[in-house]
């Protein structure tokens, strides 16, 4: 890539318009659009994730699908993660359950009647940014936090309901969007990637 270019537009390999609603909230103030994959080249198959790392998974999306346009890629991989359980969901989070409500009741039962000093848990979030086929850079974003024994808040989505977040006192589920920005793991990670665009272009 040569230096001078300008990233004017990101392609998310994401066909989830709620997921590219709040990644372009980072980005509106650079004068950057983000677009989904589907829009760029339309319905194609996606990669097989094989990955043992979320690095690995958001570089495996990331490569695929930049080898379809000549835009650059931004891939992202994120998920739960449980020390106590082997780190446990890990990058199968998203595919332990049919639903956000059965994957949540999967890792109750599996933390049914265990201490609180014993629930900790990470959320994890991995970009890969990428063009033409070739990785450019990774960002990642953590947080910190513990599993309640109940779900607790209407907002956010996936594992938020039972994501504790001992700083403010709540679930990730109970705080708004912008407020969750602040915090998450995926704005950590997104941040990062920002000042790296910034300082690239």
């Amino acid at each position: 890539m040569k230096r001078e270019r300008k990233f004017n537009q990101l392609v998310l390999a994401t066909k989830n318009s709620g997921k590219v609603k709040e990644f372009q909230k980072y980005f509106s103030s650079l004068n950057i659009k983000i677009v989904k994959i589907d829009d760029i080249v339309g319905d194609i198959k996606e990669p097989e994730e094989t990955g043992k790392t979320f690095k690995e998974n958001a570089k495996i999306k990331a490569i695929y699908y930049s080898k379809f346009t000549d835009k650059p890629v931004i891939s992202e991989d994120s998920g739960l993660v449980i020390p106590y359980l082997n780190n446990y969901p890990g990058v199968y989070s998203s595919r332990i359950g049919k639903n956000d409500s059965e994957r949540i009741n999967k890792i109750l039962e599996k933390l049914n009647g265990i201490e609180e000093d014993k629930r900790v848990a990470y959320f994890v979030s991995v970009l890969a940014l990428a063009e033409n086929g070739k990785i450019i850079k990774t960002f990642s974003g953590k947080v910190k936090g513990y599993i309640i024994k109940e779900p607790k808040g209407n907002n956010g989505f996936g594992y938020d309901p039972v994501f504790y977040y001992k700083p403010i006192r709540k679930t990730f589920a109970q705080i708004s969007s912008e407020e969750k920005n602040k915090y998450s793991h995926r704005g950590r990670a997104i941040k990062k990637l920002i000042k790296f665009i910034t300082n690239f272009s």
